[in-house]
């Protein structure tokens, strides 16, 4: 069935006009001022922007980690993604030493398959690099379409690798056509001044933050920038906190290194004192890296405005507080590292960003679609409002006014780090493929309806997108 979507304001990372969207299937097949088409079903959108469908880079479902496994599966997750208006999501896929890469994958496909209400897609955990691993990169690049690979420098004894391994997975990046993306943390120091404060005794939450201070993100992330340099690839560094690790990359990128960075909105909109708060309630704010001084947020909106910092993931790690996060209580470094974040990255964005005039509209559109879609081989098809593209659309009321609060999120976790805090803008309806997800803040998907992606490698040149207007 035909949609056309009427009187809104179409808003792209470059472009912000009225117009309406005919939808046929599950493509938009014409945009333009009062288009006409028999028997199709009219959707309103007045004094709403229409946005592209969200993609969120960087999340975590149903996730082993730290004795327990992340609360959010891909079906609730999914679920609270598309209701804060997100349509893609690019999950983790972690593998284990000595096993066929494609076992790992084969996992995450069975975790997602039959749940995901939106589309999505997989990054690949290396954590070793020899002849075997090299061996199978190239099936997974072509056949299975995944075409980022994930390289810890922290959790030593876990997922920490040397700097051998992070160095030869550049090189075969560059060759292969992926995209390595980076935790940037030194795994070693950490390791010792953990040691350290358990010894003194030190175990409340705030010590997880002491333990792992800026400055050693800023050490690791120069670290991987050089090595990025000197292999001629290409590095995505997630999660990026503080000041020190946004030098490192605009050091980097000036020096013409194709380094790119991702900040999250926990970083932009929460401090590190949150992590003291009493009655262990500082353990909802662990995770890894911590929370930082207030004064790290202004230089990673800085960095955003500037276009030192491209994309803004939520790293979607939920775990209940009761029953999860307490297994750390009398000690830091056993509560399981990570928040609920994924419902709420869009309004947060536009909320604290568009709405205080940090960034435009344009960016805050590049920031939580585009961007990720051109690194991650996903654009045109997704990622921008174009005849041609994939419908994935936000109808999204930029007045709407809302306190963030687990009583009311979507997500199966028990609190929401952002309660209490109130934002103004939020998504209305979304669409994935041409079809209702979210119609008037009511969820109407389906739970195995999401598609699983096969990106394009990394750097391929940007399909041409039809630039005409169907007749109808």
């Amino acid at each position: 069935m035909k949609k056309l979507i009427q009187n809104g304001t179409i808003v792209t990372a470059t472009d912000q006009y009225a117009a309406d969207i005919l939808i046929e299937g599950e493509i938009i097949s014409a945009i333009g001022l009062n288009l006409q088409a028999e028997g199709a079903e009219l959707v309103d959108a007045t004094c709403c922007y229409v946005f592209p469908g969200g993609i969120d880079p960087h999340t975590h479902l149903e996730m082993p980690f730290g004795g327990t496994v992340t609360k959010d599966d891909f079906a609730s997750g999914t679920k609270a993604a598309a209701f804060g208006g997100t349509t893609t999501v690019v999950d983790f896929c972690l593998t284990n030493k000595e096993e066929p890469l494609q076992a790992a994958i084969d996992r995450w496909h069975a975790k997602s398959e039959h749940k995901a209400v939106i589309d999505y897609s997989f990054h690949l955990m290396i954590g070793e690099m020899n002849e075997q691993v090299l061996k199978q990169l190239p099936a997974v690049i072509n056949d299975e379409g995944i075409t980022s690979f994930k390289v810890f420098m922290a959790y030593k004894n876990v997922f920490q690798v040397d700097d051998e391994t992070l160095f030869r997975t550049l090189i075969a990046a560059k060759e292969l056509g992926g995209l390595v993306m980076v935790h940037a943390e030194n795994g070693d120091v950490i390791e010792y001044l953990t040691n350290q404060a358990l010894a003194n005794g030190q175990t409340e939450p705030i010590y997880h933050a002491k333990t792992r201070p800026p400055e050693i993100e800023g050490e690791a992330t120069g670290r991987a920038a050089q090595l990025t340099g000197l292999s001629d690839s290409q590095l995505y560094v997630v999660h990026v906190s503080c000041a020190q690790a946004v030098e490192k990359i605009m050091e980097a990128r000036k020096k013409g290194i194709q380094v790119y960075g991702e900040t999250c909105p926990q970083y932009l909109v929460l401090d590190e004192t949150y992590l003291e708060k009493p009655d262990f309630e500082g353990a909802k704010y662990v995770w890894s890296p911590p929370l930082r001084e207030k004064f790290h947020q202004d230089v990673l909106w800085n960095a955003l405005k500037t276009g030192q910092l491209q994309t803004v993931g939520s790293d979607q790690c939920s775990f209940d507080f009761k029953g999860q996060k307490d297994l750390g209580k009398g000690d830091f470094t056993k509560i399981p590292n990570g928040g609920p974040i994924i419902e709420d990255r869009v309004s947060l964005l536009f909320s604290e960003g568009v709405k205080k005039g940090k960034i435009s509209l344009q960016q805050f559109v590049d920031l939580t679609s585009t961007r990720a879609a051109k690194l991650f081989g996903l654009f045109p098809k997704k990622g921008t409002i174009a005849v041609g593209t994939d419908a994935d659309l936000v109808i999204f009321d930029p007045h709407a006014e809302r306190v963030i609060s687990a009583t009311t999120h979507y997500m199966a976790v028990d609190y929401n780090p952002f309660e209490g805090m109130k934002v103004t803008g939020e998504p209305i309806s979304v669409l994935s493929r041409g079809e209702f997800v979210i119609r008037d803040k009511t969820f109407v998907g389906k739970e195995g309806k999401g598609r699983y992606l096969k990106r394009q490698k990394f750097g391929t040149p940007e399909e041409s997108v039809m630039n005409k207007t169907i007749t109808v």
